[in-house]
């Protein structure tokens, strides 16, 4: 398709070339490419494909390519830059967890000739909480507290993260300001505050909050809220709260969905009540409410717990069956109970079977797996593992790679600690004990010498 744009093409053309283009790196030539004429009037470039380019590279993370893309637009005169553009770039660092970046992009849109409104400060915030950085956030907005005026979505972002710093009376306190502004709360604003409370087994808190929500506010309760509920009352142990409060949506009329059933299956496994499962499953039946993979999840780690394994197969082949495709949660569940009954084999097939089952497995199965073959002192199965998993660019916990390599001094076995240690090194996981550990028990051996040992780990 570059090849296309060798010859001089219009604004729209260009436009309509960069939406059709697929790979970024491609689309970034081809953007380039039509400034290069040799023609001495410079190319027009129309604002739609400015977005098209700048969305691209930021969904590839081309981070670098988009901002000299950035420093070109701000260059230009002939038309605004609209305030969607940089909310959307905000939003690429944010999900690479670049918050500097993020806020400095913030900080750059009065030099585009463009005015922030609460919708970019908006982005920053939202920003702010996927990259967990809950401390700057006082920095944040003691700088932008006179740019926009906030609004809702402003105070929930800002109780989300209050609440996930642990600032409750805080998060408390912005819900009861709302009103002195002139904002209304909505349900969403509950929602955060409650999963808040709950989550900090603030559970009477959290249902005066909702009495006051439905008096004061008017405001009625959904399905997510009874959920939140439910999960801190069997937090805390108290599962007959959560079906009493199951019995308050009925008399509502607020339909139960497959999240409320698996969070109450959920709780009759972990208090030993189960032998309500089924009943609860035939009302969801009668409901006609179709458990979901959450829900087969649930029943599967219940089987597991009671260590019946053919139970547990049985439920995947049963999701299969209904259309329900089990997910890498379904079989983590499974081999982390296999290898904590020692069923290394079991577990490993099951492993290997993943990709044939269409599931591929994630950093956790390896995990889980890697733990299991150090447990069982299958030193041998784990080093590969492990460089297996540095291939793909996963680590094992700290506490399992410690366990293989004082596993591997404890039977002599150089050869293959050097092995994992050069596989920890490739992964930038070799911690700094390790070394005069090795280098000691290959001295007290007189194997080979400790200059040879670094040597050699620092030439593998």
């Amino acid at each position: 398709m570059v090849a296309r744009s060798a010859k001089r093409v219009s604004p729209f053309r260009l436009a309509s070339l960069l939406r059709g283009e697929k790979d970024p790196s491609l689309a970034l030539r081809l953007f380039e490419s039509v400034d290069r004429s040799p023609d001495a009037k410079p190319f027009r470039y129309s604002l739609l494909s400015y977005d098209l380019i700048v969305t691209k590279l930021g969904a590839a993370k081309m981070f670098d390519e988009m901002e000299q893309v950035l420093v070109r637009l701000s260059r230009e005169t002939r038309f605004s830059i609209p305030e969607p553009l940089f909310c959307r770039v905000i939003s690429f660092y944010a999900r690479a967890r670049l918050f500097d970046r993020a806020l400095s992009t913030y900080r750059s849109i009065p030099s585009f000739r463009c005015r922030g409104s609460v919708r970019s400060l908006n982005s920053v915030l939202h920003a702010l909480l996927k990259c967990g950085e809950y401390d700057r956030m006082d920095e944040v907005l003691g700088e932008f507290r006179n740019h926009a005026s906030p609004d809702a979505c402003t105070c929930n972002i800002l109780i989300k993260a209050l609440c996930g710093s642990g600032r409750l009376d805080d998060a408390r306190e912005v819900l009861d300001e709302m009103p002195l502004r002139g904002i209304r709360p909505d349900g969403v604003t509950f929602l955060t505050l409650i999963n808040g409370l709950c989550s900090n087994s603030m559970l009477e808190e959290a249902f005066k909050l909702k009495d006051d929500m439905v008096r004061v506010h008017g405001i009625r309760p959904d399905a997510r809220l009874y959920a939140s509920l439910m999960k801190g009352s069997c937090k805390v142990g108290d599962v007959n709260m959560a079906f009493e409060l199951k019995e308050e949506m009925l008399r509502e009329r607020i339909e139960l969905d497959a999240a409320i059933y698996s969070t109450l299956i959920h709780a009759l496994f972990e208090v030993g009540r189960t032998a309500e499962v089924s009943g609860l499953l035939e009302e969801m039946r009668e409901n006609g409410c179709k458990p979901d993979t959450v829900t087969y999840n649930v029943l599967i780690s219940g089987s597991c717990k009671k260590k019946d394994f053919d139970e547990a197969y049985g439920l995947l082949d049963a999701m299969t069956e209904n259309g329900c495709k089990p997910d890498v949660t379904s079989y983590n569940v499974i081999m982390g109970e296999l290898c904590k009954e020692g069923k290394l084999e079991e577990a490993t097939d099951l492993f290997e079977d993943m990709p044939r089952r269409g599931c591929t497995p994630d950093v956790v199965s390896y995990r889980i797996l890697f733990s299991g073959l150090c447990e069982k002192v299958q030193l041998k199965e784990a080093a590969f593992l492990l460089d297996e998993m540095v291939f793909k660019g996963y680590t094992p916990h700290d506490a399992s790679i410690d366990k293989l390599v004082d596993l591997l001094c404890q039977e002599g076995n150089h050869e293959l600690l050097l092995t994992v240690l050069n596989s920890l090194r490739k992964g930038k996981a070799v911690k700094a004990d390790y070394w005069p550990r090795m280098i000691s028990l290959a001295c007290k051996n007189n194997e080979f010498s400790s200059v040879e040992l670094v040597d050699r780990l620092i030439t593998s």
